[in-house]
């Protein structure tokens, strides 16, 4: 199994010396993977169903705050030489394609092949809006369409497409990605829609298990999700075992006595009730498990606190 953890897009922990921070020490600590979210600019007022609250409010609302994810990523790839450094999600549809794959594939060139795309549809209405974005009732088919312009300009000595959205020809596209045939793609949402995207266009679905409208939160609902996943890469001419399980956890937390409770989260507890958790969802298929300990954290020295925490508790059980 390998193990990730999150950063956040706002607050205290986005300063350059938290950001540093945070790269350096979950290098040191031999985590696998640092992921980065997206939002462009956060609307004033927003109407817009955020998919992972119960009340479906954007945390994020309230400070208006969101730094650039490829940015940051970059800032954190020239403090690290091992982290895999993953979007998760980039909201394919606010970036023009053609741009973005030149950003990633620089990115993966100048990181020694460290790049993990972490891939998502979108949800904020008034976003694709405020950024002058094609309709928001077609964010599925424009995700869709820029995946594939993003696999034909990284694999292509003469990359040619000829879509809805996009479209070139007569170019050359260089220098392409260190990683062959290009950096992993990782499909996110839990939706049938994310499912579909996962079988037919994936290297990896990456789904978060607080989505109160698909909800995963257990590992009984995720090992059926699944198994839907197998059905639609069968359908799709492609064996299952190609489409690899990263999943997502906002209830990890570390107490310093067992959860004796007979409905306790996973991954909340003990070190020991953690760490099994963990093997149990590997047993299930998850080969990436990505923590959040930013949810915890109001400040630096909380936030590194916590990543020590599971990196001399738990991962050691691991």
């Amino acid at each position: 199994m390998k193990l990730g953890f999150g950063i956040t897009g706002r607050g205290p922990l986005t300063a350059s010396e938290a950001v540093s921070a945070m790269a350096r020490k979950g290098e040191e600590l031999g985590f696998d993977l640092v992921v980065a979210p997206d939002h462009i600019v956060v609307p004033r007022d927003i109407d817009s169903t955020y998919p992972y609250t119960e009340g479906g409010e954007f945390p994020g609302g309230v400070t208006g705050e969101a730094i650039e994810q490829l940015t940051t990523l970059s800032f954190m790839a020239g403090q690290t030489s091992r982290i895999r450094l993953s979007t998760s999600v980039m909201i394919v549809p606010h970036r023009n394609p053609v741009l973005t794959a030149k950003m990633l594939s620089t990115l993966d060139m100048l990181s020694q092949g460290r790049v993990v795309l972490g891939v998502g549809a979108g949800w904020m209405r008034e976003e694709f809006e405020a950024l002058g974005l094609p309709p928001f009732e077609e964010r599925g088919d424009v995700t869709d369409e820029y995946i594939r312009v993003f696999k034909e300009l990284w694999t292509s000595d003469e990359p040619s497409f000829d879509g809805k959205y996009c479209q070139f020809s007569n170019i050359s596209f260089l220098p392409k990605p260190v990683q062959k045939p290009h950096p992993p793609i990782w499909i996110g949402g839990e939706s049938p829609r994310a499912l579909r995207r996962a079988a037919e266009l994936g290297n990896g679905w990456s789904p978060i298990g607080s989505n109160p409208q698909f909800p995963l939160h257990n590992p009984e609902q995720l090992q059926a999700a699944i198994g839907r996943l197998a059905e639609r890469c069968r359908r799709a001419g492609r064996e299952p075992s190609e489409v690899e399980i990263i999943y997502r956890t906002h209830q990890y937390r570390l107490d310093g006595s067992p959860n004796a409770s007979s409905d306790r989260p996973p991954f909340t507890g003990s070190a020991e009730q953690i760490a099994g958790d963990i093997h149990r969802y590997e047993e299930m298929g998850v080969s990436t498990l990505t923590v959040d300990f930013a949810r915890l954290s109001g400040s630096i020295e909380e936030m590194l606190h916590h990543m020590e925490e599971f990196a001399s508790r738990v991962k050691p059980l691991v």
